[in-house]
This record gives structure tokens, sequence and C-alpha cells, in this order.
């Protein structure tokens, strides 16, 4: 199983964890007996995480989640008030993840994979090669197993309004470079965040991760190569994370 690296032990100032996950490691437990996961190792490291109460029970001081196919950063909270106040900080906006994609450009992408509302992301060119776009929608489960999302928008239809997760907004802040004419580097910016967001926002734009099983028109998940290797090969990871604690002060930690 692969190992997380410790980034910020908890101190007295500043009593939260910050971890770098790998990918193919889940984030959380799902189960009270499942301990494969980031947030055990970090607990056998630093067992006061323990006893904080978080949403979750199981989950503790967890503040967010990666995909397990993501690597990058994590941030726990080693003490109720640290997670009380960070938690208050996530509802309003104050919590900021960063991540970096490497991307196919697939400009019909989201027509190829289906499901995606008829709006498609407006770009801004910000220079030669470069691009800016902000992304904005609902979500609702998608597929087989509910095992993706799709982004809605009041343009979706009635059947896909009528699937939404959650009455709230998620927007997805890009910038796009273009590496050639068929790949780009992305940097992604969210303050609150939907499982698979990100991701999913990417894909409608017409930039897919590389090697995305789920979101990838180019990726053909029913390979033996796809079903060993896809978790593992996932070109995105979480590389900043920036918060406020205590009240006043900015952390910013980057991979």
């Amino acid at each position: 199983m692969e190992k997380i690296s410790v980034i910020h032990e908890p101190t007295k100032q500043k009593p939260f964890l910050i971890i770098n996950k790998p990918n193919g490691l889940p984030s959380a437990p799902l189960a009270k007996d499942d301990f494969e996961n980031a947030f055990c190792q970090a607990a056998k490291l630093f067992p006061q995480l323990l006893e904080v109460h978080g949403k979750k029970e199981i989950e503790h001081g967890l503040l967010h989640r990666l995909d397990t196919a993501t690597n990058g950063l994590i941030v726990i909270a080693a003490t109720q008030e640290c997670y009380d106040f960070l938690i208050a900080g996530q509802e309003n906006g104050r919590f900021i993840k960063t991540y970096s994609a490497e991307c196919d450009i697939i400009n019909d992408n989201a027509k190829r994979l289906g499901g995606f509302p008829p709006d498609l992301p407006e770009c801004k060119a910000l220079g030669f090669e470069e691009t800016e776009l902000v992304v904005s929608s609902y979500f609702r489960p998608f597929g087989e197993r509910r095992k993706q999302v799709r982004p809605v928008t009041e343009k979706s239809g009635k059947a896909a309004l009528l699937k939404l997760g959650k009455s709230k907004v998620y927007t997805t802040k890009i910038t796009i470079k273009k590496v050639s004419e068929t790949n780009a580097v992305a940097k992604c910016t969210i303050a609150q965040g939907f499982r698979h967001q990100v991701r999913c926002h990417l894909a409608w734009a017409g930039f897919p991760v590389c090697e995305d099983r789920l979101y990838n028109s180019n990726f053909n998940s029913k390979s033996d190569f796809a079903k060993n290797n896809a978790q593992e090969l996932l070109k995105f990871s979480a590389t900043e994370v920036s918060f406020e604690f205590p009240k006043g002060f900015t952390n910013t930690f980057c991979l």
C-alpha cells in the first residue's frame, strides 16, 4: 500500500496536519474497520486526530477528500476548534484548493461522452496559446452505479434538473496553456467542491484529463491496460491549499 508523506505537522499555533496523498490510496475510510486509506495512516502518526468530531464520525477532522486516483494535498484538523473554524471558512469560500492537470484537447469530448448541458463554458484568450475559463454548474450523478457526475444548468432538460445532487452552484476557475495541437496543461482553482468537479468541468470544456477513464472520451476503459492502470496514470494532482487560521492569518501550502 502506498504511504502518505507529511508536509506540515500539527503545532500549538497551527493545529492542523497537511499530507501528500499518493494516487491509488483512498482519502478516507468507508467503514470503521477500513484502515487502508490516507486518514488512518495519518491517525497512526498523530493519534490526536481521532479526538476531533467531524461531519462524518469515521472521518474526524478531515476537511476534504481527493479522488482515489488523484494525488496531492489534504488538510486534517487536529483540534475541534481548528476543525470548526476551517469548516466555517469552507462554507464561506475561504478555503481555496488548486489542482494541476495534463489534458487532451478534444473539442467534442462532452458530446462524445453524453449527458452534458448544451451550453458550453466560454473561453477568454489571455495571450498566445493561453486561455482562461470560469465554469459554473450544479451537478447530478450519472452513469452506471452513479460512478460519474454531470454538470447541470438552467438549460438542461427537466430530467437532469430533477436529479440534482444539491441545488448549489459550483465554480471552477481554469487557466489552460496549450502544449501542442492535442495536449495542454491546466491550473484549476475552486473554493467549494463537489465530487469529480474539476475533472468533469475540464471534460465539459473540451480539456479532459489525460488517462481519465471516466471523463476522457479517448480513453478505452474496456481494455485490460485501462482496468489495471487507470488510477496510477491519471495526470491530475492537488498542488496547493490556502486557508485562514487563526483568524486574519492565511496559510498556503504547495507541492
